[in-house]
């Protein structure tokens, strides 16, 4: 494959998703510094028969091994740019659009998680990356999880943001009207119910930069393509269908699991049983934030996951609840 330097395109915006989303630039702010396009790859695969696209951020001087981002359920390969300016400096970064995501072929739902996972195993393949920490957000820990179950020889670290081994009821709850309100083209009333779903309560406590997420979240909602609305349907459907946990074995290395303090679609009691079926895993919460880690404390975020990846400690830091040590000894 070719390598060559890539500018997003305008008609696939940076970010449509209710699981990790990124603000606009700001007209007279500096904002995060992209790498500079000879360190940008991207790579047109398909495997199956369905066509995909990853993004790789090159470092030629790493200090740990390439992270892989396994985003959510509507996110684009162009997601984590926001994180870039603290990430990229650490390691190669990849992000990737897989079948039945982003801008990727469309998937149908009888493609279930093992399909996703032995994509991933491919992308991985055909890139030349044998190991990498793995980060999974929200559904994205769904598939980083089955993969690491099957391909356990490609894990070096495990990071799991938002995640759980149950579907939560309250997205089993709102799947059937939110797919009838998208079926129906009735975009606004679907747009509300995400908003809903994705971000607490306002009364749960405090969340920084609650309402400009909220806003944020509604009009990234309300301009989704047509082909957006297909895939989030048929992505539904795949979840309720195939489920979203396998009681396998999960590989014995490194692994942290967190999510926001005042989560309440995937919540810290959710995380702490994911943590618990996994060889020596810790689990933390990120203060003032809910299922949006990554969109209301980008820096911190970016921060915990970097420390991580590179053995630094990630105990006592002040955007963080106590660590707790709740995975089980893999001897």
């Amino acid at each position: 494959m070719e390598r060559f330097a890539v500018v997003p395109p305008s008609p696939e915006p940076l970010m449509r998703t209710a699981v990790v989303a990124q603000d606009p630039p700001i007209a007279g702010r500096s904002g995060p510094v992209p790498p500079v396009p000879e360190q940008v790859e991207e790579r047109r695969l398909a495997f199956e028969g369905f066509a995909y696209t990853c993004r790789i951020v090159h470092q030629d001087a790493p200090r740990t091994e390439p992270l892989l981002l396994l985003g959510g359920s509507s996110q684009n390969r162009y997601s984590w740019q926001g994180h870039e300016k603290w990430l990229a400096p650490l390691c190669t970064l990849v992000t990737v659009d897989l079948p039945g995501y982003g801008g990727a072929d469309f998937l149908p739902a009888r493609y279930g998680m093992d399909f996703l996972a032995a994509a991933v195993r491919h992308m991985l393949t055909e890139i030349g990356m044998p190991r990498v920490n793995l980060f999974g957000g929200c559904f994205g820990e769904v598939v980083g999880l089955r993969f690491a179950q099957a391909y356990p020889e490609f894990v070096r670290r495990i990071l799991f943001c938002g995640a759980a081994k149950r579907l939560p009821d309250i997205y089993t709850d709102a799947v059937p009207r939110l797919s009838r309100a998208l079926e129906r083209d009735e975009i606004e009333k679907a747009a509300d119910g995400l908003v809903r779903l994705f971000m607490s309560n306002p009364g749960a406590g405090q969340v920084r930069r609650h309402a400009a997420v909220a806003r944020l979240l509604q009009r990234q909602f309300l301009n989704q393509t047509p082909d957006e609305i297909k895939k989030a349907v048929e992505h539904n459907t795949r979840l309720v269908s195939h489920g979203c946990y396998e009681p396998l074995p999960v590989p014995a290395v490194p692994s942290l699991v967190f999510t926001g303090e005042y989560d309440t679609l995937c919540t810290p009691q959710m995380g702490r049983e994911l943590a618990a079926t996994m060889p020596a895993a810790l689990f933390t919460t990120v203060k003032e934030t809910d299922h949006l880690v990554t969109v209301e404390r980008r820096e911190e975020s970016a921060d915990l996951i970097g420390r991580f990846c590179t053995d630094r400690s990630v105990e006592d830091l002040p955007y963080c609840n106590a660590v707790e040590s709740l995975g089980f000894s893999a001897g």
